[in-house]
């Protein structure tokens, strides 16, 4: 039987990684003795790895695919195919960003100020590269971790760390210079497995599926029953994705109308439902939403 062998990333992202994959449809089991987890599919094979090291593995042909932010995919200058997109992150489904940041005192207005000066961060590769084009002499070092601890406490001058919100830089009481990229969750291929067709079609396969369960956050399906007479006052209370689905009932004069909102719009949204007419309205959760 021939195998996908597919890159999970270990760490932050990692149970956000296998919820996602639940609400796909697959069943991950994650030991925390192994980097094998188990798949309820046999045409899979997973890997945990380093999101730093993901994009390595999978150009080297170790991995046919895997998934990884495209901030560790330009650090490690990795020649991949870039197949989807998949925004969401360990806290939300957002972009996260690579920041220049500096103690609330510091005298470093902007990246022209770190000539000479000594900067920490994990994403050296890049860090160089992005003071290389500002034309900008200063040292980078690797930073292992607590990087912002690093220059509160004065052992180097600016760092450059992911945030999503920046919420922890400024709770350790620093100051973002500028943004020096954006980056998203990506599911990447080596060359080799895009051109193999049964590699290609069951990555095509697992994308849909995740695609569909991230289309499907924050979004619930609405049942109920209107009188035709009533249908038109509810029509204009509803947003679907297109319009909502109508369906005669065997009681003449009464339709079944059944669409997907935004949950957040559902505490407000079903009191006026009711208020025009419909009634046995249920809601319901998604897990996957295809378009």
């Amino acid at each position: 039987m021939k195998k996908l062998k597919l890159g999970l990333p270990k760490g932050s992202l990692q149970d956000a990684t296998v919820q996602l994959f639940e609400r796909a449809g697959f069943k991950i089991i994650v030991s925390s003795r192994s980097y094998f987890p188990h798949i309820d599919d046999d045409e899979i094979q997973p890997v945990l790895l380093r999101a730093q090291e993901m994009s390595r593995y999978v150009e080297d042909k170790t991995l046919d695919c895997g998934i990884t932010g495209a901030d560790w995919v330009l650090e490690n200058q990795s020649s991949v195919e870039y197949l989807s997109e998949l925004i969401y992150s360990k806290q939300s489904a957002t972009k996260v960003r690579w920041v220049l940041a500096v103690p609330e005192d510091s005298e470093i207005k902007s990246v022209k100020d770190l000539e000479g000066k000594k900067v920490a961060t994990e994403l050296v590769g890049f860090t160089r590269e992005y003071l290389k084009k500002n034309k900008v002499k200063a040292d980078v070092e690797f930073s292992w971790g607590a990087t912002e601890a690093k220059v509160a406490s004065g052992l180097v001058d600016a760092i450059v760390e992911l945030t999503e919100t920046g919420s922890s830089l400024k709770a350790n009481k620093l100051r973002i210079v500028e943004t020096l990229c954006e980056s998203t969750t990506q599911f990447i291929a080596n060359k080799d497995a895009v051109k193999d067709p049964w590699k290609k079609k069951k990555m095509e396969q697992v994308i849909l599926l995740l695609r569909g369960a991230l289309a499907a956050n924050n979004m619930v399906g609405l049942k109920m029953n209107v009188e035709e007479k009533n249908l038109q006052k509810i029509l204009n209370l509803l947003t679907a994705l297109k319009n909502p689905t109508i369906a005669p009932l065997a009681k003449e004069g009464w339709v079944a109308v059944e669409t997907v909102i935004d949950e957040g719009t559902v505490r407000h949204l079903i009191p006026q439902l009711k208020d025009a007419g419909a009634q046995g309205i249920i809601e319901y959760s998604l897990n996957k939403l295809i378009y």
